[in-house]
This record gives structure tokens, sequence and C-alpha cells, in this order.
């Protein structure tokens, strides 16, 4: 007897997006079930960070919708029309969104552990003692938990990034999302932010990952999805995807990156 399918964390359907005369995503469909981890992969300038800004409602969408368990992120529905929330309203649904930026966006004047309480307690209002001890369970399970007291500016940029990841961690979000994690990094630190990224996907942890990491994507997708000039081109398992693409487009650009 089959395993029946988890139930759908991210929905988007006809998703389209431009800015100006520049139509940047045309009409995404996309499923990403709980516990999954989906890679989005193409080149630059095919619409993958625009997407996944628009899942949290960073960017809003000029068509179509997006849900994320079972939430319409952004707008309500009236009838056959949305209408967009309030911006507190949209805040409130960020909380449940977990968003990891390439530059990591830590709090300078922060310390590390600040950077981590921050969050729970001004936007869920959750008590300080309490945030704080989960806080420092997360830089444990990050690999940082000797960096409580220490700034931005004393950490390597992988280090940084790991601290951001507990950062996300810390709202207890359903879904994680991850805009090119280790591009800013330098080659020999890409692989300690990878590491905590495989660890939470082991856990079970429902994650959407932009990147160009294609080993990556191989061990730890349950599905890789390619994009190219603003549409899903395919999507699959990560061997039918990167090692028997269907797609010529698909197989140009493996070609260049394996």
């Amino acid at each position: 007897m089959s395993k029946p399918a988890a139930p759908v964390m991210v929905d988007i359907r006809a998703v389209h997006k431009s800015f100006g005369a520049l139509e940047v995503l045309k009409g995404v469909d996309l499923e990403v079930r709980a516990g999954e981890v989906t890679v989005i992969l193409g080149p630059s300038g095919s619409g993958k960070s625009t997407l996944l800004r628009t899942i949290n409602h960073l960017e809003k969408v000029d068509q179509g919708w997006i849900s994320v368990d079972g939430s319409l992120i952004g707008y309500r529905r009236s009838g056959s029309r949305l209408y967009e929330l309030r911006e507190r309203d949209i805040l409130r649904q960020r909380t449940r969104i977990g968003f990891v930026f390439q530059n990591f966006n830590l709090f300078p004047h922060l310390t590390v552990l600040e950077n981590i309480v921050e969050a729970p307690v001004s936007a869920l209002k959750r008590p300080r003692r309490e945030v704080t001890a989960a806080a420092r369970g997360l830089l444990d399970r990050v690999g940082l938990a000797d960096k409580a007291d220490s700034y931005p500016r004393q950490l390597s940029g992988g280090q940084q990034q790991r601290v951001a990841i507990a950062r996300a961690l810390a709202l207890e979000p359903g879904v994680l999302l991850f805009d090119e994690p280790t591009s800013a990094l330098d080659p020999e630190l890409v692989g300690e932010v990878l590491d905590v990224i495989k660890d939470l996907a082991h856990q079970g942890t429902t994650m959407i990952v932009v990147t160009h990491e294609i080993g990556f994507a191989r061990e730890v997708a349950d599905t890789v999805v390619f994009m190219d000039d603003g549409r899903v081109v395919e999507r699959g398992s990560p061997g039918d995807v990167l090692d028997a693409p269907r797609h010529e487009r698909t197989r140009a650009f493996l070609s260049k990156v394996l």
C-alpha cells in the first residue's frame, strides 16, 4: 500500500510579475508538499529570486495567487476578486515563512543572540526568557553556541549565514525560503552552510532553495525545478531533471554548470 502524499504547503498558481515593461514571471505554477525540499535552478534573470520573494509578498504578484499552509498570501478573497491585506496582517503571515537572504541581512548593532531573539519577542510577543533559551538551542544546532555574544562583523560569512538560518528558524516557520544562500560566500565557507541546510532537510523541514549548487540539489532535493525566461521549464526528481532532462534548454544549462 502506497504512502499517502503529504499535504501541499506552498501552492503557486498562474503567477505573473512585471517590473515596468519587463515581464519576469510568466505564469508560474508550482506545488511544494510539507516536509519536502524543492531546489530551483536556472540561469541568472530566469525569475528564480523574484518567484521566491512573491511567496512571502516581498514582491506583489500582478496576476495569479499563492497560498502557504492553506492561507492566501498577501490578499483576501471576496467573490472572484482579491484585495491586498493590511501591512500588519502581511507581516503576521511572514512570521510563518522563514527567509534566508544572500547577504545575511543581520542587524550589525545587535549581538548574534539578540539578532535571533528580536523577531519572536517583537513580532510574536513571546517571553524574552523563553525565546532566549530557544535561541541558544538554535545556535548550538547550527554549530555556533560559542558565538552568542559576538557581533556580525566578528564572524565569517559562513558563520553569519548560519546565524541568519537560526534567526529564520526562531519564528518556527512552516516553510523556509533560501535565496542563493551561498552565493556571497568564499568557496571554502560554502560547505558549512550547506551542511546546516542538509541537516534541516533530514529533519523534514519544508524548504525552497534557489541555488547554483548542483551537487547539493542532487543530494538533498525531493524535487528539482528548472526555470528559464520566467517559466518553469521542467520539474521532477533530481535523477530525472539532472541526469535525464527532457528539455533542450535544461540540457544546455546543465552542460555549462556540470
